[in-house]
């Protein structure tokens, strides 16, 4: 099949617990292979949003159906099976049953419900999770236990080393959007390697699934990062300091992506830290962020049409709603933004890391960055090194290989790039493993 018969389109990058209505969702999706099933190709078109209908027109994808037909075989069943936003777009991952084998797809929607692209989900077979060199279970045990408040307790795994008395512990925490406890993506599975490659080598750790992953149904009205993120990091700490042979006064939290930037005002919440990690942290307000990685999506596709450039313009106009500073009349706490409600946008601006950290002379601090970060860049790390460079609690290292996902990488590339299996860097771990055992 023809690349270009796979219509895909750059949906805005920062996934996050959403409003959306997801029956909704998975019964349009359904609906739409349905009717391509029956050959209603017509029927179909009419789920296209208008630009999409330009670029595909119905008899492309009519075409589009007949070749996935050839290398599949006769479409025999489809099931809508996980959906998540995209910014302000929401994707749905359908599973596809062939007579020739299995296929699935994702469909990105638009808040209005209408299909604004269609791309093939990669396969299977490169999600298997590859256990770093680094990790030798023979020296570590991991047990299962639950976190945060009776009836809404998280799954969690605290992994501590054999044979170590009186060690360090490590808590993680998650970036943007739902997350399991690996802080799974694709085939990579960073906090598992993390938390494995520590304890191999004497530091114990608590990793835990996200709550917006476990009980989106809490954040379907106004919330902020304290009910997101802030809350159940506190309870991971109090469970840390409780792990059998830990030293409860040697306690590490490692904050990646918006879990770095949060994990100054972790430091104040908790001050008996010893220290935090930021890994891949923004230093800018995340509107910056966003802005950022749209446009290098944009620059990636290559398009330079005029229909391309005014979704430019139009994302950049919907991500610059997300800057608000107070709520009012006309934007109420629960107004919707970037899928996210006005109340998260407006606390969480309100928030300036690099301020806060500048204060912080206890706990220690370690800022990583990666040059293949098309996520977080190094105009982050630029910032940090420049407010806190001079102090004497704080290290800083640029890894220039490194990914968004700490695993090493030959370019930046895309999302793409995650689905193929990669380890956390084992020089990462090195240094972590040394700066902790430094005090």
């Amino acid at each position: 099949m023809k690349k270009s018969l796979l219509f895909i389109i750059a949906l805005l990058f920062t996934t996050s617990a959403f409003s959306q209505n997801v029956i909704q969702l998975f019964n349009s999706a359904n609906d739409f292979f349905k009717l391509l099933q029956e050959e209603k190709f017509t029927d179909a078109h009419a789920f296209f949003d208008d630009t999409l209908k330009t670029k595909l027109p119905e008899e492309s994808l009519k075409k589009l159906w007949s070749d996935i037909g050839n290398k599949f075989g006769k479409a025999e069943s489809f099931d809508a099976i996980q959906s998540k936003a995209e910014g302000q777009f929401f994707a749905v991952t359908v599973e596809g049953k062939f007579a020739n084998g299995d296929q699935n797809f994702i469909i990105g929607f638009n808040k209005i419900q209408k299909i604004v692209g269609i791309f093939l989900a990669p396969s299977k077979k490169i999600t298997t999770y590859l256990k770093p060199s680094y990790v030798d279970t023979a020296l570590f045990t991991e047990k299962s236990v639950y976190i945060g408040p009776p009836g809404k307790q998280l799954a969690a795994i605290i992994t501590v080393p054999k044979n170590v008395k009186n060690f360090p512990m490590v808590v993680f925490v998650h970036g943007s959007g739902p997350g399991d406890m690996d802080a799974t993506v694709g085939a990579n599975k960073p906090f598992k390697d993390l938390a494995g490659g520590l304890a191999s080598k004497g530091i114990g750790s608590v990793r835990y699934v996200k709550r917006t992953l476990i009980y989106p149904n809490e954040f379907t009205g106004p919330f902020t990062v304290k009910e997101e993120v802030l809350d159940d990091e506190t309870a991971a700490i109090a469970a840390a300091k409780t792990a059998v042979g830990a030293d409860p006064k040697n306690i590490y939290v490692f904050g990646h992506s918006l879990g770095g930037m949060l994990a100054p005002k972790v430091a104040t919440l908790s001050p008996e830290l010893a220290g935090i990690i930021l890994a891949a942290a923004p230093a800018r307000k995340l509107t910056d962020i966003i802005v950022d990685q749209n446009k290098y999506m944009f620059e990636q596709a290559n398009d330079t049409s005029a229909v391309f450039k005014q979704q430019l313009a139009n994302a950049m106009a919907e991500i610059d709603k997300s800057r608000i500073s107070q709520l009012g009349t006309t934007i109420k706490p629960d107004s919707v933004i970037l899928g996210l409600p006005a109340k998260y946008w407006t606390d969480l601006n309100s928030y300036d890391q690099v301020a806060v950290a500048k204060t912080l002379s206890k706990p220690r601090i370690y800022v990583l960055q990666g040059g293949n970060d098309f996520q977080v860049s190094k105009t982050d790390f630029d910032l940090w090194n420049e407010a806190l460079g001079k102090k004497k609690n704080v290290t800083l290292k640029f890894y220039p290989e490194l990914n968004h996902l700490l695993s090493p990488q030959t370019g930046k590339g895309t999302m793409a790039q995650y689905q193929a299996a990669a380890s956390v860097s084992d020089t990462l771990v090195n240094d972590l493993v040394l700066w902790i055992k430094a005090k």
